[in-house]
């Protein structure tokens, strides 16, 4: 699909059939246009999203270089010493993938794009979840050899869910097994979308040269060095009936949901390419249709045309609804609104993306409605604070462009303002305060305990993750009050793993990673008596009490797990009297907090005193405490201890192939599985997994499903530990224990 676009250049260079699609040459001829973008809405917002390994990265490389944003175009594992220009991040350039999503601006002909490059791995879809958020338009990006992949349906299900109208290029055609109607076909089953091709390639796998617009009904090759001489041609004898063929179906896929085009298709008259692409543009537009474009980013063929589709599909900031909640004067309450791209209306930006830069805070911001100038104030609505403007940049991946304001539509970014991510920003004088609509954060589904490997480094590990957990909702930070660890969650253990390394790239802090310690607990399994005799008398005061009782299991039957103990007074006379008693019972609360096999709480239990004795002089309340602490000790190690621990109720829900893997895994967990139950080609699996053996389940079940299969855990019950496996945690107190000193 040339476009309009192709044409006019060819009028300018004065060659109807061959012209030259020059990076440098085509952003120059249209730098004297001079026009304001956000007046006329000569802008598209767009985000690059797929399954990983997809080509993103490489095609957005393209982009720029067509564009002419980049001089040359560089490779995305920076095998050439420079690396692509959106992977800035070392992290990114030594492992070959995106980390962080990265922005950018440019101008193709008379449009203003800002384009968001996002990572592919399900660890990091926050970051594309962000990017959705504020985007107008999306390009799907899809490998023509593997199709619709498990992270294009999470992609996919996120453009959904932000209502984001998007165009879908499959890539590497150029590579082996390439089939671009396959691929469509999984878009349609998998998606459940319209979808049809206004493409078919000239060529495929090695001997991949060009593309027919089937709209157009022209063949485009790509030439020159780097794809950047389009040579436009008749399109190829033998590729006619097919470019026939492929140009009924896209007619008839668009005749089902366009009346237009519906009209004129069951009165079989002739389509003009202008009527086709109208029609295109309204039911993209309206979420009911995604044309297809195609080729191979890597061998520079076929960018420039997806990027006309972006120009002429995608939707300008004035075509989309954007929503958000104003607050009503004299009250707390909230109305629904939306929000008009006017710059002459109030100004209202919405803080989707927070960075920690050597400057300070870094804060992305969409602007929904007014514009916004340097030296302005804004009002956070959020934490209700107002703050004035002083820097305002735009982003070309980590390359820094001053601007003096930004209007409707715009994105751009700020420093020195106090925000966290969704905040919204409202006009300075606090006239106009208003909400935007929130964005999903996922919840975390992966738990390490952390800790630098030199005390010396408290202070900058700290502000580590203080930066870490303000950049990225989906990392947090907690303390496990039993076993005092820093934990950290996040979507994956790559994800994890990637903080622990930037940890010590840019903060010189060296981390141990590693499980969080499991909630186990203790508790008795029989009856057991005690009597134990506390004497002291060797110089000073001295100590003296004797307690006598027994200990017993104590179950709740309406809760089994209510995990209580009880402490009951049963000494009759006055052998203890009622303060010695109080003491006992402080001591017993006192010392099941940490049990004495694992340190871990012990539960249902009864402790019951029945008889004491005294000393006239050297009887004391801390007399008595202590004997109850080493009475209970006696009598918990004679009472069939056992060790208890969590066990949940995993779900596991997988493509039927592969369920017998799928169980082989659980079953490695010593996991017992309760139910399965298959529904047409999907698997489900019910069982019941020790806590302690679905660490890094996550990953492996990726491993064994192609990323396909997603669990889900609840807890259901605490459970006597294996013998084999208590051994194991009574160790790792013992350990705990010296390494705190405590023994």
């Amino acid at each position: 699909m040339f476009g309009r676009l192709f044409a006019h250049q060819s009028k300018l260079i004065g060659a109807a059939q061959k012209y030259q699609h020059s990076n440098i040459q085509f952003a120059n001829k249209f730098n004297a246009l001079s026009f304001n973008p956000y007046y006329n809405f000569c802008l598209r917002n767009i985000g690059i999203s797929a399954h990983i390994d997809s080509g993103k990265t490489t095609f957005t490389e393209r982009v720029l270089f067509y564009a002419g944003k980049i001089n040359a175009i560089h490779d995305v594992k920076g095998t050439d010493g420079v690396g692509a220009t959106m992977d800035f991040m070392d992290l990114e350039r030594e492992k070959g993938i995106t980390i962080q999503s990265a922005a950018t601006h440019l101008k193709w002909g008379n449009t203003s794009i800002n384009v968001i490059d996002t990572p592919g791995h399900v660890d990091f879809t926050i970051e594309v979840e962000r990017a959705l958020r504020v985007l107008d338009g999306g390009v799907l990006l899809l490998c023509g050899v593997a199709g619709v992949q498990p992270q294009t349906l999470t992609v996919f299900k996120q453009m959904v869910r932000y209502q984001v109208p998007r165009i879908i290029f499959i890539n590497k055609l150029d590579r082996m097994g390439a089939n671009p109607w396959a691929a469509i076909d999984s878009v349609r089953k998998r998606l459940n979308i319209h979808a049809a091709a206004v493409q078919i390639p000239i060529g495929i796998d090695q001997s991949l040269k060009g593309l027919v617009d089937i709209v157009e009904m022209k063949a485009i090759i790509f030439e020159g060095e780097s794809g950047e001489i389009l040579n436009v041609q008749d399109v190829p004898a033998n590729l006619i009936e097919l470019a026939k063929e492929k140009r009924h179906e896209l007619i008839e896929v668009l005749a089902e949901i366009d009346h237009q085009i519906e009209e004129k298709y069951l009165a079989e008259e002739e389509l003009t390419a202008e009527e086709i692409k109208a029609a295109i543009r309204r039911q993209t537009i309206a979420l009911k249709f995604s044309p297809v474009f195609m080729g191979s980013a890597f061998k520079n063929k076929g960018v420039q045309l997806a990027l006309d589709g972006v120009r002429d599909y995608l939707p300008k900031p004035d075509e989309r609804k954007n929503v958000g909640f104003l607050q009503k004067e004299d009250t707390q309450a909230e109305e629904k609104i939306e929000f008009i791209p006017d710059p002459k209306l109030p100004f209202v930006g919405y803080a989707f993306k927070l960075e920690e830069s050597k400057f300070g805070q870094l804060t992305y911001v969409r602007v929904y409605q007014g514009k916004l100038k340097r030296g302005d104030n804004v009002y956070n609505t959020t934490v209700k604070k107002r703050m004035k403007i002083s820097r305002m940049i735009k982003m070309h991946a980590n390359q820094m462009e001053e601007i003096n304001e930004a209007g409707p539509g715009e994105i751009f970014a700020i420093f020195g303002v106090e925000c966290a991510t969704g905040d919204t920003l409202c006009e300075g004088d606090m006239s106009y305060t208003a909400r935007c609509s929130s964005m999903h954060v996922p919840a975390p589904v992966v738990n390490l305990s952390i800790k630098p490997k030199d005390n010396k480094s408290s202070a900058k590990f700290n502000k580590a993750l203080k930066k870490f957990s303000r950049e990225d909702p989906t990392f947090r930070v907690s303390i496990d009050k039993e076993s005092e660890e820093i934990v950290i969650s996040g979507m994956g253990e790559l994800h994890l793993q990637i903080y622990a390394e930037r940890m010590r790239r840019e903060f010189d802090v060296d981390v141990i990673l590693g499980n969080p310690t499991v909630n186990y607990r203790e508790t008795i399994t029989q009856k057991a008596h005690f009597d134990y005799l506390h004497k002291k008398q060797s110089g000073g005061a001295g100590q003296f009490a004797r307690v006598i009782g027994f200990v017993e299991p104590m179950v709740n039957p309406e809760d089994p797990q209510d995990f209580s103990c009880q402490f009951v007074n049963k000494v009759i006379g006055t052998n203890v009297p009622n303060e010695y008693v109080t003491a006992c019972e402080k001591s017993f609360y006192d010392v099941i907090d940490k049990g004495p096999q694992t340190g871990y709480p012990v539960v249902n239990m009864k402790f019951v005193l029945e008889d004491g004795q005294t000393h006239v002089v050297d009887s004391s309340s801390n007399a008595f405490m202590i004997a109850t602490k080493y009475a209970f000790n006696k009598a918990f190690n004679d009472a069939g201890p056992v060790i208890l621990e969590p066990f949940m109720n995993v779900e596991v829900t997988c493509a039927a192939a592969e369920y017998q893997s799928v169980m082989a895994a659980i079953s490695k967990r010593r996991g017992l599985i309760t139910n399965t139950e298959s529904r047409g080609d999907i698997f489900i699996l019910n069982a019941d997994c020790p806590l302690s053996q679905m660490f890094g389940f996550a990953t492996e079940l990726r491993g064994l499903t192609s990323g396909q299969g997603e669990f889900s855990m609840e807890y259901k019950s605490h459970e006597p530990i294996d013998p084999s496996q208590a051994e194991e945690v009574k160790k790792q107190y013992q350990i705990r224990r010296k390494d705190k000193g405590q023994d």
